[in-house]
């Protein structure tokens, strides 16, 4: 029997793919085989990822973009395929995290920075993926990074929550409308995780003692924990999997 987790051949685009979450996809993904395309804003971190990622024995290409730019966005896209060929997998991970005092004195500037990023990027990138997945006439995967945010209330994090929730309503509108095309769209929902993004967070003693012992596993999450679920999502073993919200929390969202 074939290997249905095997991505040799197959190309990933990772948004937020030097750290974290997005690096721990990129690990699982390459060490199945796959091609990866690195998009990030640090180019310090992109080629420490880059260098590490070719050592697994893959291609690697790592570009600077901004993805709540669209023209940016498109200019990357197009110079990812002149580097790699074609993109079979996109996940759509970058992000950035709220911060405000209150929800009645979030600015207007806070309030779209945040959704510039995490909605307006979003989206942005999969439509350029989808339109790609669609001129191929492969198939493909898109996933979206979410929150829990956007099931759970998150006091001064509106605008956060709001663009996670929304992903995961334009994920299943993605799943509905282009299954016909083979392209799948789920959703990774991840718990407490270790990253540059909530090294402050999960540095308070008051987290340590509240919110660790609500995660069954008792551990923050790691980026290498996604690896699996990327390469999942990327191969035939997930071929009539779509319209998910797959979560990976070490329990923390059913406690």
């Amino acid at each position: 029997m074939a290997d249905i987790f095997d991505l040799n051949g197959k190309v990933a685009l990772v948004t937020g793919g030097n750290g974290g979450i997005g690096l721990g996809m990129a690990r699982g993904l390459a060490s199945r085989g796959c091609d990866i395309a690195i998009w990030a804003t640090n180019a310090k971190k992109n080629a420490a990822a880059r260098a590490e990622l070719e050592s697994m024995g893959v291609r690697v290409a790592d570009f600077i973009c901004d993805v709540g730019d669209k023209a940016d966005v498109e200019a990357t896209f197009a110079a990812t395929l002149e580097a790699l060929g074609r993109v079979d997998s996109c996940f759509v991970n970058a992000g950035v995290g709220g911060s405000a005092e209150s929800f009645v004195s979030m600015t207007d500037d806070e309030w779209h920075r945040v959704l510039r990023v995490n909605l307006d990027g979003a989206f942005y990138t999969a439509q350029v993926a989808v339109r790609q997945m669609v001129a191929a006439g492969n198939g493909g995967s898109v996933v979206f990074t979410t929150s829990g945010s956007a099931y759970y209330g998150m006091a001064r994090g509106q605008h956060y929550a709001s663009s996670k929730g929304g992903v995961i309503s334009m994920m299943k509108g993605i799943a509905v409308e282009y299954a016909r095309h083979g392209i799948r769209c789920n959703a990774i929902l991840p718990g407490w995780i270790e990253s540059d993004m909530t090294e402050v967070q999960l540095g308070l003693e008051v987290v340590n003692a509240k919110v660790l012992p609500r995660v069954p596993l008792r551990r923050w999450g790691t980026g290498d924990d996604f690896s699996g679920i990327a390469a999942y999502l990327a191969s035939d073993a997930s071929r009539y999997h779509t319209g998910d919200v797959l979560t990976v929390d070490g329990g923390f969202h059913s406690f």
